[in-house]
């Protein structure tokens, strides 16, 4: 008889071929788990392939999910759970699985020459080598297609639902509610009967046998998390981007106009606004990253909320017309989510690779707005944030997310449109006199006239500008005027940047850990073991990059040591130490995924003691 375990948590890895749909295996399951009402978060991890070879272990794909009946912050370092498709998936992941960690394996590939492809001499399920972990080995594409047999699919089709009977099974073993999975499918494949309905029959049909069969002992069961009222939805960074610019465009009352060039990992904020017409999006599939910023940038020339999303790559190329866009000073929301570099370099993993020419990679004084994102829920606030700046103080504003938190999804509450603030577009409609285009207001930001409005005939471009009229000027003092005019303005949004809010419980820590961006998950997972250790700690995060937080200064030199994390070689580090003459200390990884919250741990714990031992 199954014995039922309540536990508080658990990590759970989907791995198979890329074509086996690991990806929406884990989706599924995360759908289901965020109706149970655990808090989560996850982690896609794939071959930048479009088909790698099958049965690699170069071609294999995985989903990880982190969900429990507490606040998680990361996807978890390890999985307790892992569920291996095939001989190369259990190859590529079986290093990660901690001793005494369930392995759910489909044992129909487990042929010889499969098992050669991979480097095993002889088979692990047969050899004693996996006595260190909890084996469930069944044949769950030989399930999955008896199952599905009365749809007559050919055999190929029919093996192909191996990847619901897994979510049926690992829904069962996790008590997870199987009907939003049937919803999904039924509205999937409508126009598919046959698919649809043997989808759904291998689905309840790996369920079902958990339910029967005694082969797994044990089932367990996670409360809800805590949380505040409201209405929640899973949410992807990049989906959460792309709700953030439609939110920003409705609240300055503004159309909003996407031109973007599909590159991973950036490629699902141009999806999913392409689905957006109904709320007055225009999307625009550019032939290149240049031209998708230039008609991003024409339209707000033209009174739309102008908006690109890239990667690395293409912010590089996007660099002259960001140019254009800071001495023509008209709103644009720039959305880069980093990846792996330099140059092509891994195209679907992560890094923070692009805070540098966020900052800097353009030519002359150009300086932008710069905004990072902590989340994949937080990528609605900072875009919506973007928003507000980018318009307010007629500016281009870069936000930069990367591959983990664009692809990762967590819990997000679905804010009221009455709760976001309001956007003061400010358009110029009509003057008494000569209209001015670069006319300022308090925040420096310059007059925005619709082109065509009767009266406000004027001109814009990449050439110097006098002050206020914005006639072309080669004057040496007009130039400086307003090289200095624009970098006071960028550096004035600091007025709307909060103060950096410090995290130290006991007031006595002497070690502060400063994130910025997707760090944020992994430092406070950290933190929350350094201090179950009874080490004190401080922390903080950065959301703002440029302008940096008014008392950022003060808060560094109130501690003996700074410790910044990040996955590129120190980028923030070297900007404070520029800025503020203090011995910031990099701690860097660049392996393409997120910080590991018990390296980071341990770090930090050895920090704090060799700074105690003093």
């Amino acid at each position: 008889m199954t014995q039922v375990s309540t536990i508080d948590h658990v990590v759970i890895r989907f791995s198979g071929d890329s074509g086996d749909g690991m990806q929406l295996t884990g989706d599924r399951f995360t759908q289901d788990t965020a109706v149970a009402g655990n808090d989560f978060v996850t982690l896609p991890n794939y071959p930048a392939e479009i088909r790698a070879p099958a049965g690699t272990v170069a071609g294999v794909s995985s989903f990880q999910l982190h969900f429990a009946e507490y606040d998680v912050h990361t996807p978890g370092d390890h999985p307790d759970v892992l569920v291996a498709m095939n001989p190369a998936a259990l190859k590529a992941n079986i290093a990660e699985l901690p001793a005494g960690g369930i392995i759910i394996v489909d044992t129909a590939d487990f042929t010889p020459r499969a098992l050669s492809k991979v480097g095993y001499d002889t088979n692990p399920l047969e050899d004693g080598s996996l006595e260190a972990y909890q084996v469930h080995a069944f044949d769950l594409t030989a399930a999955a297609t008896a199952a599905v047999a009365p749809f007559g699919l050919s055999r190929k089709d029919a093996a192909r639902t191996k990847n619901m009977y897994a979510l049926g099974l690992l829904n069962w073993m996790y008590s997870r509610p199987i009907e939003g999975t049937i919803a999904f499918l039924n509205k999937k494949f409508a126009k598919k009967p046959e698919i649809r309905d043997a989808n759904i029959a291998s689905l309840t049909a790996g369920y079902n046998f958990g339910e029967t069969s005694e082969a797994i002992a044990f089932r367990y069961e996670i409360a809800p998390a805590p949380a505040k009222t409201g209405t929640y939805r899973q949410i992807t960074g990049n989906r959460a981007v792309a709700y953030g610019l439609v939110a920003g465009a409705n609240r300055a009352g503004l159309p909003l106009y996407l031109g973007a060039y599909p590159i991973t990992p950036a490629s699902e904020v141009l999806h999913y606004l392409s689905d957006a017409k109904s709320a007055g999006v225009m999307t625009f599939q550019a032939e290149d990253e240049i031209a998708a910023v230039g008609a991003a940038l024409g339209a707000s020339f033209a009174g739309c909320l102008g908006a690109t999303s890239t990667s690395g790559p293409g912010l590089a190329l996007k660099s002259e017309t960001l140019g254009l866009a800071v001495i023509s000073e008209l709103p644009l929301v720039v959305i880069d989510v980093q990846r792996g570099g330099p140059s092509t370099g891994l195209p679907t993993k992560t890094e923070q690779s692009d805070l540098h020419i966020a900052l800097f990679g353009r030519h002359g004084e150009s300086p932008m707005p710069v905004i990072a994102a902590q989340s994949p829920a937080d990528c609605f606030a900072a875009t919506f944030e973007a928003c507000k700046v980018a318009v307010e103080y007629r500016t281009p504003v870069l936000v930069l997310t990367d591959g983990y938190l664009g692809n990762g999804a967590e819990p997000w509450r679905v804010p009221e449109m009455s709760e976001l603030p309001a956007i003061d577009t400010n358009l110029t409609t009509e003057v008494e006199g000569e209209y001015l285009p670069y006319a300022r207001d308090e925040k420096l930001a310059r007059a925005w006239a619709i082109p065509g409005t009767p009266g406000l005939t004027h001109r814009t471009g990449g050439l110097e500008k006098a002050p206020g009229s914005g006639a072309v000027s080669y004057d040496p003092s007009d130039h400086e005027e307003m090289v200095l005019t624009r970098a006071a303005k960028v550096a004035g949004v600091v007025r709307d940047v909060p103060d950096l809010i410090v995290d130290d419980p006991s007031g006595e820590a002497k070690v502060l850990v400063l994130g910025w961006g997707s760090t944020f998950g992994p430092i406070q997972a950290a933190v929350r073991i350094v201090r179950g250790s009874g080490r004190k700690l401080a922390t903080a995060h950065l959301r703002w990059i440029n302008p940096l937080p008014a008392n950022l200064g003060e808060v560094l030199a109130a501690y003996d040591r700074v410790i910044v994390p990040e996955m590129n070689l120190g980028q923030l580090a070297m900007l404070l130490r520029a800025t503020y003459l203090i011995n910031v200390e990099s701690y860097t990884k660049v392996r393409g995924l997120p910080l590991r919250q018990s390296e980071l741990a341990d770090d930090l714990n050895a920090i704090i003691d060799e700074e105690a031992a003093k």
